[in-house]
């Protein structure tokens, strides 16, 4: 590999395109291995990075990008064995010794590094990065490309809807029916909650529609009207209206307040989207009707080999909802913005 360079996608300045530069292939040093990366997903935070005001942790230029999978080609002393072998780069790589990583909540590791935001990612031709928490891909079954989205939007999804305690005789309710949000139903489905999907995006439910047991298209209801079709929903099919799990996916200040407005008593509400707009919540809700509410920050790099399991059985699945792009056209999809199905880059250098 001495003649490789790496290729990557950087951003130098906020709210600029991202500036393709070329650089020495670097060295795996202890620990590390060194992925020709196959695939990197675009999600809404890299667009948070570049236009909304989100600061990555790391130092401008930044090569952004954390739903990674690829094949390793150089490692460390000592992990020659992983050579050949392709990897799945969950999007949180926690220390794996601190008191919250032995609490089981590596997910808000201080000392974490998330690629794309703390260290270099995955629009690139290449990716370094510590081996302890890389998770293995089984051979067969899922283009390796299509499991890039797994880094994040299904593993983010995954861990929300567990830490929920979704299961038989619960109802889902997902407010934003796109990435995340997809998996998420699906996940929901998946331990056996029936599951309601809410967009404003009548496309996105469409392409959902048979992961779901009802979609509400927002853009045509009032907050009343969808708030009676779930107590209709809830009492024709004999769920558990003291128990909805609510996910609110959109990242969007209306999404927050459609999800907010679904509060029951004993509800459980995740907060799964990011946005950096605020919305106007009435916090006694909480109070009054005992409710719980969480944020969920990535998922935790033990939860992958079950993720890459449900996959590979077609219990979760992901190539209706992706879409494969060369590399060489990110900067023409982040301005597109709007995207029905999540793009995956595949560098083409």
């Amino acid at each position: 590999m001495a003649d490789k360079k790496l290729r990557s996608w950087r951003m130098v300045e906020p709210g600029k395109p991202l500036e393709l530069q070329e650089s020495a292939l670097p060295v795996p040093g202890p620990g590390e291995i060194l992925l020709e990366v196959a695939a990197c997903g675009l999600c809404h935070t890299d667009f948070g990075f570049l236009y909304g005001g989100v600061r990555p942790n790391a130092p401008l230029p930044l090569t952004l990008g954390h739903e990674i999978v690829g094949r390793s080609v150089a490692a460390g002393p000592d992990l020659e064995s992983a050579l050949g072998t392709s990897f799945l780069v969950p999007a949180v790589l926690p220390c794996g010794s601190c008191e919250l990583c032995r609490g089981g909540r590596g997910n808000v590791c201080r000392r974490q590094k998330m690629p794309g935001n703390d260290l270099d990612g995955g629009f690139a031709s290449h990716f370094l990065g510590p081996a302890e928490f890389l998770c293995p891909v089984p051979n067969g079954g899922v283009r390796l490309e299509h499991l890039s989205v797994a880094a994040d939007a299904v593993g983010t999804a995954y861990q929300s809807v567990l830490r929920s305690g979704a299961g038989n005789g619960d109802l889902a309710i997902v407010v934003g029916a796109g990435g995340v949000g997809t998996f998420a139903a699906q996940t929901a489905r998946v331990l056996g909650a029936s599951v309601i999907a809410i967009d404003i995006d009548s496309a996105r439910l469409e392409a959902l529609s048979s992961h779901v047991d009802l979609a509400l298209d927002a853009a045509n209801m009032t907050a009343k009207e969808i708030r009676t079709a779930v107590r209709e929903f809830e009492r024709a099919e004999d769920t558990r209206a003291h128990s909805r799990k609510i996910f609110e996916c959109s990242g969007t200040a209306a999404g927050q307040q459609t999800a907010w407005s679904l509060l029951t008593h004993n509800a459980t509400l995740a907060i799964v989207g990011f946005t950096m707009d605020k919305a106007d919540l009435r916090l006694s809700n909480l109070m009054a009707f005992d409710a719980t509410a969480f944020g969920n920050w990535g998922c935790l790099p033990e939860h992958f080999p079950t993720i890459l399991k449900l996959i590979a059985a077609g219990d979760l699945e992901i190539e209706p909802f992706v879409e494969c792009h060369p590399m060489s056209r990110l900067n023409d999809l982040i301005a597109e913005e709007q995207h029905h199905r999540r793009p995956i880059l595949i560098p083409d250098f």
